[in-house]
């Protein structure tokens, strides 16, 4: 098949991740990959897996954006040129080039929905869902049918997927080792100096780590974990928070910090490109949000052999299984949230048998192979007969 992808940027983020896995996967499988898009940092990772780029001006949030239209001027010709099957959206402003590219060329169009849209005006008057709508998720299914009406028979649940080849390599700088340590045990359970050199490029002391990647937003809860810092350093004065992404809430999370007393042991990493890098710093991995499609970041940490904890909310649900691959906190509890993390801090075996279920877990459920086959039937179902 001839599949284009649009997307709005290339910058590091979760559908970034989302579409690389996929038209890497799919290209591997022998589909010819194009991906329009306004490029971002991240565009040479795709251009390395032979998939041919199309620059277009679609860096845009508004869905009546007059680069929707100069968009559907430059793929036009690409899409007649290069007989494409299957165009494919993964935002609410590619959905609407996406529909559009669709009515005019009548071209398959599939979107995915990676989280939780807001029911705003023009979404009801021009849904722009596509013939098939792909849910991270059996809470965003729900989502797109309670909230937006859509039909249970055009939607179809397929989980992102990760390469979890990836996740089982060393790092370039791997963590310490541990008491316990056993041939089986997690990648980042190796040289105890390579750990320590991890920790100190990332402004790290030494000591137990608690981290959690994501962007800066009051929805992914950072606010609880600070505030649950603030009870764990009572019993546990040498734990450390690591804190990876980018955001509009960094200079309120400082804040926070300062106010609270803990800013020493609090440490902010913009987003890296490799999320190995900083999970190999890390004895604990924390996802606190009170919304979330599904978690990529929880599935790299849990990929990567981490004992996860994560709120009892949306996808997460999907993804840690409580005390058998993680643990499981009420959401916008930051009493809860100390507790679970002081509960495995303490317990060094828990954590190493949690971390061991949940690589083991991700592996069996969420690999990019799986991902690739079942977006693949989709694609062939859509196709005309």
């Amino acid at each position: 098949m001839n599949i284009l992808y649009i997307t709005n940027h290339l910058n590091i983020g979760g559908i970034t991740s989302y579409v690389f896995t996929l038209a890497s996967g799919l290209k591997r499988r022998g589909h010819n990959i194009y991906l329009a898009s306004s490029a971002g940092e991240l565009l040479s990772k795709f251009l390395e897996q032979g998939i041919i780029y199309v620059p277009i001006p679609i860096k845009t949030k508004s869905e009546v954006s007059p680069k929707i239209l100069v968009s559907i001027f430059k793929l036009s010709g690409l899409l007649k040129q290069n007989n494409i099957d299957i165009i494919h959206s993964h935002s609410r402003t590619t959905q609407v080039l996406g529909h559009l590219l669709s009515m005019n060329t009548g071209i398959a169009h599939i979107s995915t929905c990676h989280g939780f849209f807001k029911k705003r005006f023009f979404r009801k008057i021009f849904p722009c869902w596509g013939s098939k709508v792909i849910a991270i998720s059996e809470s965003v299914k729900e989502h797109l049918t309670i909230d937006f009406g859509l039909q249970e028979n055009q939607i179809v649940v397929i989980h992102n997927g990760i390469d979890t080849n990836k996740f089982r390599e060393q790092p370039a700088l791997a963590k310490r080792s541990g008491p316990g340590r056993t041939e089986n045990s997690p990648p980042w359970q190796s040289e105890a100096g390579q750990g320590e050199q991890r920790k100190k490029k990332l402004g790290l002391r030494g000591g137990l780590v608690v981290g959690i990647v994501a962007r800066l937003s009051d929805v992914k809860g950072h606010i609880y974990l600070i505030e649950a810092m603030k009870v764990i350093l009572e019993k546990m004065p040498d734990v450390q928070l690591l804190i990876v992404g980018d955001g509009k809430m960094k200079e309120e999370l400082l804040r926070l910090s300062k106010r609270l007393g803990i800013e020493r042991n609090v440490f902010f990493v913009p987003s890296v490109s490799d999320t190995r890098e900083v999970l190999s710093a890390m004895d604990l991995f924390v996802m606190p949000s009170l919304k979330e499609g599904l978690g990529l970041a929880l599935m790299e940490a849990m990929a990567y052999g981490l004992a996860v904890i994560g709120s009892d909310v949306g996808g997460i649900t999907n993804l840690i299984k409580d005390n058998y691959n993680g643990v499981l906190v009420k959401p916008a509890d930051s009493e809860a949230i100390a507790d679970a993390i002081l509960g495995l801090l303490q317990d060094p075996q828990k954590r190493e048998a949690l971390g061991k279920q949940a690589q083991i877990f991700i592996n069996q459920n969420f690999s990019q192979e799986k991902m690739c086959l079942e977006t693949e039937r989709e694609y062939l179902k859509c196709l005309p007969r």
